[in-house]
């Protein structure tokens, strides 16, 4: 377990469902052929030591005649399967009124397809096992939440031209993400930009930048590196991360030309 917030929530989950089977008077191989799920799973869910999925509780709740106390705690279990750093992350961004951020080395996460993120971190090293990907892959597509909620942040990307070729995840992978990159764009509220590699004066060299400008002023970046993740709440550095996006976003394509410059991309793909 990665911190002892999502340790303690999947463990008193556990705990229910256990005091329900047993009053149910049910052992674990009964519910788990009742619910479609193995014994070692059951066993694991209620020891705290797997994320049972929404399928799972609501499954357990109709089963054992939970009336719905189960399923209601679909919510914390599903928070409790992120990991920290992504839950921190989550909601420094749903705090937000606006967010910029430049991706360097691939799509930025809050742009990703499903399949391009999934392959993205299938490529990862050491190899991630196939639940942890699925827990991964889930808490990045939860993020995407900022694009819907209301009052809108205001949000602007760059994205490094070499990202737009890299095929992650094969060809087709990358041209329904090239797709999905113009649809995102036609949100009034977002503003994607291409920086071109034929650019010779770069103000992000130093890496991806994201920053986020939350309800009464206040400025914090984030960053992250091959083994770590970051937020930036020293106003200084802060500063200096601001600085350096806005020169970039200055550097970069503008906002028409970034659209036509990715559809020129989705044609050679096609």
């Amino acid at each position: 377990m990665e911190d002892e917030e999502a340790e303690a929530v999947l463990k008193a989950v556990g705990r229910q469902i256990k005091m329900w089977r047993e009053s149910a008077g049910m052992l674990q191989a009964e519910l788990g052929a009742a619910i479609g799920y193995s014994e070692e799973m059951v066993s694991s869910v209620e020891r705290g030591r797997r994320t049972p999925k929404p399928d799972f509780l609501d499954k357990s709740d109709e089963v054992l005649g939970a009336d719905g106390k189960l399923s209601a705690m679909k919510g914390d279990v599903e928070k409790a399967r992120y990991p920290k750093s992504v839950r921190d992350l989550a909601k420094l961004e749903g705090e937000a009124v606006e967010l910029g951020a430049y991706a360097a080395l691939h799509i930025h996460g809050l742009l990703q397809t499903e399949e391009y993120a999934q392959a993205l971190y299938a490529m990862r090293r050491p190899a991630y096992t196939e639940e942890e990907i699925d827990r991964l892959v889930s808490a990045r597509m939860a993020r995407k939440s900022v694009f819907e909620r209301v009052p809108r942040a205001e949000i602007t990307f760059v994205q490094e031209e070499t990202t737009l070729r890299r095929p992650i995840g094969g060809r087709m992978v990358l041209r329904q993400q090239l797709e999905h990159l113009l649809e995102v764009s036609k949100l009034r509220h977002v503003v994607i930009q291409v920086m071109p590699t034929d650019c010779d004066d770069h103000a992000g060299m130093m890496g991806s930048i994201q920053m986020l400008k939350l309800r009464g002023g206040k400025t914090l970046g984030h960053t992250e590196g091959q083994l770590y993740s970051r937020v930036i709440s020293d106003p200084r550095e802060a500063q200096i991360m601001e600085m350096r996006y806005g020169m970039v976003r200055a550097q970069a394509l503008a906002p028409r030309e970034s659209l036509a410059f990715i559809e020129k991309v989705l044609e050679w793909e096609t």
